[in-house]
């Protein structure tokens, strides 16, 4: 099987699939002969109400190249909207095998400015998505005994971000739900991984620009969202059998597996810690391996190769 036909007779939802990264992902699901559900509620980047159609042209381009492709306008963060997208895709190709959950909003704020709508908005859409999606299809894929998630996280989560809070979450929350869904599924030759994705997209692009971030974000325009579909494309595929509840960070042409939490330090005393001795043999001892507090900038702080 050729490179151009990993996923071929397969069938890829995609959710976000309009603009940025989704559409990219999209379209190299198509290229690579899988058969496409193209989901975008066609909304702005902070969730509101828009009059355009993305997920219209990114199924025109596929069929164009001829491919396969459906649109679904559901959104994600109502469990019921979501299951019609997975039935979306039954009903139309008789099956369902890779799930990718990349719609996404964003309502930034500083941490002591956010308000609670703001908060649950990003949450609905991020991590109520990725378990809505992930629950519809996931009856299907234990039925046929096969199946696949692409969740995709974010360093803003992982390491960190300003004024981010609520997206932070989330993506955090993505992490921790795709290693349940791993671990939980892994007997119906179910997988479920992240992808973390540098890319200048329609969100990345809503980030304020500041005076100190001129030259960061120069950089970031310089980082397609077509970097990012290969890998979602390698591991929705056969030939990603053996990869599951990993995390990758995906920057240009550089591809990183990032560590997940493990014991870094550890001590002990046998007759038992008191606040005073926390402070007295545990501090000195462990403040050498704290982890900075930073943004996600200053560990990928090269340029993009």
């Amino acid at each position: 099987m050729s490179n151009e036909q990993m996923m071929e007779g397969k069938v890829v939802i995609v959710t976000g699939a309009g603009r940025g990264i989704g559409r990219e992902i999209a379209l190299a699901m198509a290229r690579s002969g899988a058969k496409v559900v193209v989901n975008d509620v066609g909304v702005t980047v902070t969730g509101d109400a828009s009059q355009e159609d993305p997920a219209e042209e990114v199924a025109g381009l596929i069929r164009a190249g001829g491919g396969e492709a459906i649109i679904s306008r559901e959104s994600v963060a109502e469990a019921g909207s979501a299951a019609r997208i997975v039935e979306a895709a039954v009903d139309q190709f008789g099956r369902i095998d890779t799930v990718v959950n990349n719609a996404g909003i964003l309502r930034d704020r500083i941490f002591h400015q956010m308000t609670p709508e703001e908060f649950d908005a990003v949450m609905r859409v991020h991590i109520y998505g990725a378990f809505n999606m992930s629950r519809a299809a996931a009856t299907h894929y234990r039925n046929q005994k096969s199946g696949n998630f692409v969740h995709m996280t974010s360093t803003s989560g992982l390491i960190g971000n300003i004024g981010q809070a609520n997206y932070a979450a989330a993506k955090m929350g993505v992490a921790g739900l795709s290693k349940a869904i791993a671990l939980d599924m892994a007997r119906y030759n179910v997988r479920s991984n992240c992808i973390s994705p540098f890319a200048w997209s329609r969100m990345a692009g809503a980030i304020p620009e500041t005076p100190d971030q001129v030259e960061r974000i120069a950089k970031a325009k310089t980082m397609s969202p077509a970097d990012i579909a290969p890998l979602a494309v390698f591991l929705a595929s056969d030939a990603a059998a053996a990869v599951n509840g990993q995390i990758f960070t995906v920057r240009r042409n550089e591809i990183f597996l990032m560590s997940q939490p493990r014991p870094v330090r550890a001590m002990q005393r046998s007759e038992g810690w008191t606040p005073r001795t926390l402070a007295s043999h545990l501090l000195p001892a462990m403040a050498p391996s704290f982890f900075p507090v930073e943004v996600s900038g200053a560990v990928f702080a090269w340029d993009p190769v």
